[in-house]
């Protein structure tokens, strides 16, 4: 009798050790802070590289060889400037505002201003495998490359000072809000809307503001009267070069690690590019006889906007589906640019508005990695990707009328008829790009 119950005390004993052992190094586990993980942090060190070589020079070069000989070099100093105003202001406030502890769902506190308490060690908000300056620079390059995206609709005519001046206010008024509500802990993110690497954050609000200031600052002198064809497609080509390879870092870099979701984002970023530039060349070819190089690049974005919301998401048959249906969608929206009446000058509410649009509704369909969608049995996520959409329009077409209306008032947004006519080079910058 005395030994089955010493052998019982030694069972409950053992039982109480060993537990307590499990416990311990689950609590361990749980509570051992975040560890870089140098894999990770290569990965995103080179995607912020790419996003930025998605810039400049690449956007630059797309831009600079749409407009025409007279303004290619106020067209790339837009995008240059941008870059360097913009990289200072986010680092000086931006990316409290975007990304520090949050206020109420609406906006992020100044607790980071001056990248104060943003070190080198893991963020345990955002990045867990990587220095938080890492993770601060990668966002950087989303925040430079939004603003620069709005100026292809104001190309040849709005004055320099106007367009710093709307720059930093629409960067800080605008997109930080909307980056904290969808990636920083906002009331967006919340209610699980889903925005992979900016299909609303930078497509929709950039593409829907560059409406909004294609109206407000009006037509080009000669619009729709004279030709006005690209001066240098060879250039607009290489730019496409550039940002379809910086691409790969705009949305497998959104998986914040080398990891499976990166590899999935950077199948379905390649496989979206190659289907939009097939479907616009051939929506062209049949509707104008021929097919031009000029549509195969102008496809090959609309692809690369369009998976962006989802390319963390998306198989590569759903790719290129979301791809296929770019790159005709889009031809569509350039086209009816016409129609309405407003000048556009180099597409980006067509190609960046329509195809971010059409991404983050693409998403709450298609979604199946690591997220389902309606047609993986999750209809609801549909009417958030709705709800996404329309808040994010909304908030940068009224936005972004207020910050003109403003500038406007002040300073004014356009250069004279007499400075149009000579070109932003010279009258802007008092340079010539060829003698």
């Amino acid at each position: 009798m005395r030994g089955r119950i010493h052998r019982a005390w030694l069972i409950v004993w053992w039982t109480v050790v060993l537990g307590m052992g499990f416990f311990g190094l689950a609590w361990g586990e749980e509570s051992r802070p975040p560890k870089i993980d140098t894999g990770d942090t290569a990965w995103v060190l080179m995607s912020s590289a790419l996003v930025l070589c998605m810039t400049l020079p690449g956007l630059a070069l797309f831009y600079g060889g749409l407009v025409r000989s007279k303004n290619v070099l106020g067209t790339i100093m837009h995008t240059a400037v941008i870059l360097c105003v913009i990289s200072l202001l986010w680092i000086l406030c931006g990316y409290s505002l975007a990304f520090g502890p949050d206020k109420g769902g609406l906006i992020g506190g100044l607790e980071w201003v001056g990248l104060q308490h943003v070190g080198l060690e893991p963020s345990s908000m955002y990045a867990t495998t990587i220095p938080h300056q890492v993770f601060m620079m990668f966002q950087l390059m989303f925040a430079a490359i939004t603003v620069a995206l709005m100026t292809g609709s104001i190309a040849e005519r709005m004055k320099f000072k106007a367009l710093l001046i709307f720059s930093v206010l629409w960067s800080l008024f605008i997109y930080a809000p909307l980056a904290h509500w969808v990636w920083g802990g906002g009331w967006l993110a919340q209610i699980g809307a889903l925005d992979f690497a900016g299909g609303a954050v930078v497509h929709i609000s950039s593409g829907f503001g560059a409406l909004v200031c294609a109206v407000m600052v009006g037509r080009r002198k000669g619009f729709a009267v004279e030709p006005m064809p690209p001066h240098n497609l060879p250039m607009t080509v290489l730019g496409t070069g550039l940002l379809w390879f910086g691409w790969f870092g705009f949305n497998a870099g959104s998986a914040l690690g080398a990891n499976e979701v990166a590899a999935a984002a950077f199948v379905a970023t390649h496989t979206a590019a190659a289907a939009g530039g097939v479907s616009w060349m051939v929506a062209e070819w049949v509707h104008r006889g021929k097919p031009t190089v000029l549509g195969i690049l102008s496809g090959i974005v609309a692809g690369l906007a369009t998976v962006t919301p989802g390319a963390g998401f998306f198989g590569p048959i759903s790719a290129m589906i979301i791809g296929l249906v770019a790159g005709t969608l889009c031809y569509v929206a350039v086209l009816w640019k016409m129609r309405l009446g407003y000048d556009d000058s180099l597409d980006v509410v067509g190609i960046h508005g329509v195809g971010g649009l059409t991404g983050i509704l693409a998403t709450g369909l298609f979604a199946s990695i690591g997220a389902q969608g309606w047609f993986f049995g999750n209809p609801g996520l549909f009417g958030i990707q709705v709800v996404l959409a329309l808040v994010t329009l909304a908030f940068s077409v009224i936005g972004t009328f207020m910050i003109l209306k403003l500038v406007d008032v002040t300073i004014g947004l356009r250069v004279n008829p007499q400075e149009e006519q000579i070109g932003l080079d010279l009258s802007q910058h008092n340079e010539r790009a060829y003698s």
